[in-house]
């Protein structure tokens, strides 16, 4: 007897994988332009550099998957992925930031830290996922 396959927030086709891809890419290049800003060297200080993406990194990975952002399909609605996002963002730079300002990384999460690390991964993300979305609808 066949069943019918069920659809997951935990399914992830090729279009989740490359936006996955770009998602952490932004990230990580939100975080190195921040070091620039600050005179940390992301080449000179390979290490600093990680340590400060890895923790925005995990958060992501865990929550942009629970908030259905790798799905097949979820770019189809620009007003739909772009309130995914948001909630994803929030819940994700708040992990990131307990988990930066715990015993596991160096460096805390100091004043104002936590507001411009949100706020622009609120714009990058939101910005780039809402035009992904936009691009995505009219191709259909």
């Amino acid at each position: 007897m066949d069943t019918p396959a069920r659809s997951s927030a935990f399914s992830i086709d090729r279009e989740g994988l490359a936006l996955g891809a770009v998602d952490l890419a932004l990230l990580a290049a939100i975080i190195v332009v921040g070091q620039l800003s600050h005179g940390v060297d992301p080449v000179g200080e390979p290490l600093t550099a990680l340590e400060t993406v890895v923790p925005f990194a995990v958060g992501w990975l865990a929550m942009a998957p629970l908030a259905g952002l790798y799905a097949p399909g979820v770019a189809a609605s620009p007003a739909h992925t772009v309130r995914l996002t948001t909630v994803a963002w929030v819940a994700a730079a708040n992990v990131g930031l307990i988990l930066r300002a715990s015993a596991l990384f160096d460096g805390g999460a100091v004043w104002p830290f936590p507001l411009v690390m949100t706020g622009f991964g609120l714009l990058a993300l939101v910005g780039w996922r809402g035009a992904y979305a936009v691009y995505a609808r009219s191709r259909r």
